[in-house]
């Protein structure tokens, strides 16, 4: 994350004695990424970090990946997959998945496992309800509208709160995820052309010092799934300083930019990961040439496949698609893809969009995973070639 938070306690010096009430050193552990080379965390905890006293083998939920065969665009419909009993990790649904990015949808009604992902960063999307995330780092509170991102490596778990299930789109990179690096200025700030700043962003803002012993945590890794048992619960962090940490942004913070003509997809991102971006389309006033057209042309994207998960609002380029809260649309690159018939001529002379979108455009094509099969809308490809 692009600025410094210090949380608990924490030594004057790095690196120096800090001891506990008892006498006893804290245990430091430094998280950080690209070796030693990028942003890193310190933290400091009550018992050894390292202390494991079992590990065996773990096999997720699978879930199997098939080529967009034939080629051409998809509707599924996530509110299809609802289901009960689900918990936000291994309750994920898998959707769509390439070598550098997973993503899902899920229902969850009940507190996740202990979770490590030793792959990439996650980035999760809070569609409905509200949850706590819980980490090495402290806690963090989201709701509807809120992206999470949670770094690689970093042990939590996800709590459900409120009366009703949380609703998820989870996209887990192969990689890190952060801020798109023509927002940050070369120390990390926040520019004043960017749509959000360090204003809007949230950590977490104490810690947990949780006690517990024989603590299991999964780890997902570069060879599969392991399940670790810790001697001590890893959220027995007394302070932490740094640079990574979970952070959470709401859409509904995101500034849009606006031009008098149409303006292309990349004034809406939001992050960026290995080979895909995120961005957000938010309520927003739109094109005010005289003759402007405010609905997207007709586009082709010749190195990447477009995802656009509608979550708010009225999305005027895909009226009379069957479009829907938590539909997703897959278009992909070797597809002509843009408004539905009739959207162009309905929007002239329109002053202000109401939608809410997160879209995911990726640099390698996108597999359909079981789940995409399961709710997917077999007509939308040919919503093209009749007028609504």
């Amino acid at each position: 994350m692009p600025y410094y938070r210090s949380v608990g306690e924490v030594p004057r010096k790095r690196h120096t004695q800090f001891r506990q009430p008892d006498g006893s050193l804290y245990a430091e552990e430094l998280m950080g990424q690209e070796g030693f080379s990028s942003d890193s965390s310190l933290l400091y905890h009550r018992h050894a970090p390292t202390a494991i006293v079992a590990a065996e083998e773990f096999t997720p939920p699978a879930f199997t990946r098939v080529p967009n065969l034939p080629l051409k665009p998809r509707h599924l419909r996530t509110h299809k997959l609802d289901g009960t009993g689900a918990d936000p990790v291994l309750g994920r649904q898998y959707l769509l998945a390439n070598d550098d990015v997973r993503i899902a949808y899920v229902l969850a009604d009940r507190p996740s496992p202990l979770f490590r992902d030793a792959i990439g960063d996650h980035c999760l999307y809070v569609e409905a309800g509200s949850m706590r995330v819980e980490s090495t780092f402290g806690t963090l509170d989201v709701t509807a509208g809120d992206y999470v991102v949670i770094p690689t490596s970093t042990i939590h778990r996800l709590v459900p709160t409120g009366d009703q299930p949380v609703r998820l789109l989870t996209i887990e990179a192969s990689g890190h995820i952060g801020p798109p690096k023509r927002y940050l200025s070369v120390r990390g700030q926040f520019l004043e052309h960017s749509p959000y700043c360090e204003r809007d962003v949230r950590g977490p803002d104490a810690p947990l010092l949780v006690d517990g012993e024989d603590v299991e945590v999964l780890v997902r890794h570069r060879r599969g799934w392991t399940r670790h048992t810790y001697a001590h619960h890893p959220f027995d962090v007394a302070g932490w300083d740094g640079h990574m940490y979970p952070w959470a942004f709401s859409i509904h913070d995101f500034e849009p930019i606006t031009g008098r003509i149409h303006q292309p997809p990349p004034v809406h991102q939001t992050f960026q990961g290995p080979n895909f971006v995120v961005c957000s389309f938010v309520p927003r006033k739109v094109d005010y040439h005289p003759d402007a057209i405010p609905v997207p042309y007709n586009h082709h994207n010749v190195d990447s496949d477009e995802m656009l998960f509608y979550t708010g609002g009225n999305y005027e380029a895909r009226r009379g698609s069957g479009i829907e809260q938590g539909s997703i649309s897959l278009h992909p690159s070797g597809f002509t893809h843009g408004p539905q018939p009739g959207a162009a001529e309905r929007a002239i002379g329109v002053d202000f969009f109401d939608e809410l979108a997160v879209m995911v455009d990726t640099f390698r094509p996108l597999d359909l995973c079981d789940a995409a099969t399961a709710c997917e809308d077999p007509g939308y490809a040919w919503t093209w070639a009749r007028r609504a």
